[in-house]
């Protein structure tokens, strides 16, 4: 009901506008014609001959009706005129100009004789008084606008990182919007020839180096990067330099999230953690994901995972035959189903509630479904809890991987792709060593069953995904802090979830079977810079504003990780981010006989978990120390 009104309300004003622009076109029309003659016989009304004023009388009902029509038909009453631009501009003096050129022919067709000056004075006049009526209200808006926020305490000097197109259509929006109280006050850019210029009435006052300088003199307290183009290289520089300046930042996302270049202050996303990993990310190739998941039928296990739900934005671009997402959470799952339903109204998509621990339940849904390709993301990752559930990990995430891969291996899957972590590299924790033992079980039945390419996908620590540092960081600064940091010295290698998933799709294309494929990362990064650099990405001084609290490293935690043990080698892809790792040998035979007495012993919580998971894997050394909590000086 709400809404109705609302709708009703809307349409009301809308028509009430719209009425009043063409009373008011009216009213121009025939002020126009008058002036015209007036100014023409040198504004004295008793020397303009009688034929021209009877000539104008009688032309001037078409002359009303012609130019309401060619205003209609150029927008000039549906144009939004508060946000009014060039464009809008432009579509005035086209409009008035046929409108005068109409006059002007349809005045000789009916032989009505007017001076010759008089259509050129026409013109002027209705182009003057049309774009006074679009124009004055954009214009007083602005001006009200700009002096209340001129006069407000809460008026917030704003420094612009970029002097192009983009900067120019933010102040804009700027401007027009009452919901913001930024007051732009300087402009940086790399362009020599731009320094010393104005945009909008804001300085350009100088390249980054002067960043710091600005900021001082100008009193700035925000700043926003308005440069959408921006390599990952400049990027990092630019918050380098901005990170230590206290002001709080803001960036544009890239071009092609911008719609039609439209540059709005609600573009505008807070500068994350990410934009400082100082490299481009992993790029696709688009035509090889879409040449073997277009017209398959594909499933995704943990569906509604951080990694599981965007494989299944990707997978359900890529027209798939059929999409069957499975999850054992059902709100996550239920929210990916209704977002793929809307943006994906054709896709034939298929929503499944389970557990990968149900070797029944899994063999049901291959031999219903019998999918073409498999995304096996369901898992548990938490190392901190798994540490204290040993039996619970190898349960879920050892024998989770075998009954899909055996389900996959019995039903005629083409393709299963096994999401691995770094952890699984010399783990000294529960939960990578559950993983190096998937990996092993993928490994084992490419050998069991080579019609099927098992392949496994390793990869760092995923930026945003649930239960990441990022978001615990971001929501411990949002409160005030303190943030906390297992150990000063602790370094991770990092990644974007479309990295993630760029790079488990790439491995689904050049899977042979039996690969372990692995992710150049770049540099790792301490998580302790990672924190500060939040916060003072934030607009806070780490240890002033926000105190950073060290808890000791966690059971089971490393201070580094690794991405591929040395024995394993590296091969490169076509992809020169994406490497192959040589599959380790072992006995295939034993492996799978350990593996049985593994499940017995899972399923009987045996308390000595850890001890039998060293058995199968020399590698995995449990049991790592725990420091002490401080807080940083």
């Amino acid at each position: 009901m709400l809404y109705k009104i609302k709708d009703t309300w809307e349409n009301a004003s809308k028509r009430t506008r719209v009425a009043l622009f063409v009373i008011y076109d009216i009213f121009a029309v025939c002020l126009a014609e008058f002036m015209a003659l007036w100014t023409r016989f040198e504004f004295e009304f008793g020397r303009i001959e009688m034929p021209y004023l009877e000539n104008a009388y009688r032309y001037t009902v078409i002359n009303i009706i012609t130019t309401l029509l060619i205003f209609t038909f150029a927008r000039l009453y549906s144009s939004l005129w508060r946000y009014a631009s060039v464009q809008e501009l432009l579509n005035v003096v086209a409009a008035c100009v046929v409108a005068a050129c109409t006059q002007s022919l349809g005045m000789h067709m009916l032989v009505l004789s007017m001076p010759r000056s008089y259509y050129i004075l026409y013109l002027f006049f209705l182009l003057g008084f049309t774009g006074l009526s679009r124009f004055l209200y954009r214009g007083l808006r602005v001006v009200r606008k700009n002096l209340i926020t001129e006069r407000s305490a809460n008026a917030i000097p704003t420094m612009i990182i970029g002097a192009g197109d983009s900067a120019y259509s933010l102040m804009k929006d700027m401007s027009s919007s009452w919901l913001v109280h930024n007051k732009v006050v300087c402009v940086m850019d790399e362009d020599v020839q731009k320094i010393g210029r104005n945009i909008l009435g804001a300085p350009i006052v100088g390249n980054d180096s002067r960043i710091p300088w600005a900021v001082e003199k100008y009193r700035v307290q925000e700043i926003f990067i308005a440069i959408p183009r921006l390599s990952a290289a400049r990027k990092k520089e630019i918050l380098e330099i901005c990170k230590n300046t206290g002001c709080k930042l803001r960036i544009l996302p890239s071009m092609t999230q911008i719609v039609n270049d439209e540059v709005k202050v609600s573009n505008l996303r807070e500068v994350g953690i990410e934009d400082l990993l100082g490299r481009e990310p992993v790029k696709t190739n688009l035509d090889e994901v879409m040449g073997y998941i277009s017209h398959k039928t594909v499933l995704v296990t943990g569906g509604g995972g951080s990694i599981g739900s965007e494989l299944c934005r990707q997978i359900a671009a890529h027209q798939p035959k059929q999409l069957i997402i499975l999850d054992i959470y059902e709100n996550t799952t239920y929210d990916l189903q209704q977002e793929l339903k809307r943006e994906y109204p054709k896709l034939d998509l298929v929503v499944l509630i389970g557990s990968v621990r149900n070797s029944h339940r899994i063999e049901s849904i291959f031999a219903d479904y019998r999918p073409d390709i498999v995304f096996h993301a369901a898992a548990h990752k938490h190392v901190p809890l798994m540490e204290d559930s040993p039996n619970e990990a190898i349960k879920n995430n050892v024998f989770g991987t075998y009954n899909v891969a055996k389900a996959a291996a019995l039903n005629g899957t083409k393709r299963m792709v096994l999401i691995s972590t770094d952890k699984a590299v010399n783990p000294t924790n529960i939960m990578g060593a559950s993983k190096r033992i998937c990996e092993m079980v993928i490994q084992g039945m490419y050998i069991k069953y080579p019609t099927t390419n098992f392949v496994a996908v390793r990869f760092g620590n995923v930026l945003g995904s649930n239960g990441s540092v990022i978001p615990l960081f971001k929501k411990q600064i949002e409160e005030g802090g303190p943030v906390t940091v297992t150990h000063k010295d602790i370094i991770r290698y990092f990644m974007t979830i479309p990295e993630a998933v760029s790079l488990v799709l790439q491995a689904g294309a050049y899977a042979k079977g039996g690969e372990i494929f692995v992710l150049d990362m770049g540099e790792p990064v301490r998580i302790d810079d990672m924190a500060r650099n939040l916060i003072k990405l934030s607009g806070f001084e780490p240890d002033v504003d926000i105190p950073i609290v060290y808890t000791g490293l966690r059971p089971g935690e490393k201070m580094f990780e690794e991405c591929l043990k040395e024995e394993e080698g590296l091969r490169k892809t076509a992809n020169n981010l994406i490497f192959i790792g040589k599959p380790i040998e072992f006995d295939n035979e034993e492996f799978f006989r350990q593996l049985a007495e593994l499940k017995q012993r899972a399923y009987e919580d045996d308390p000595q978990m850890k001890e039998v998971v060293r058995g199968m894997v020399p590698s995995y050394q449990s049991g790592a120390g725990k420091t002490e909590g401080t807080v940083a000086p």
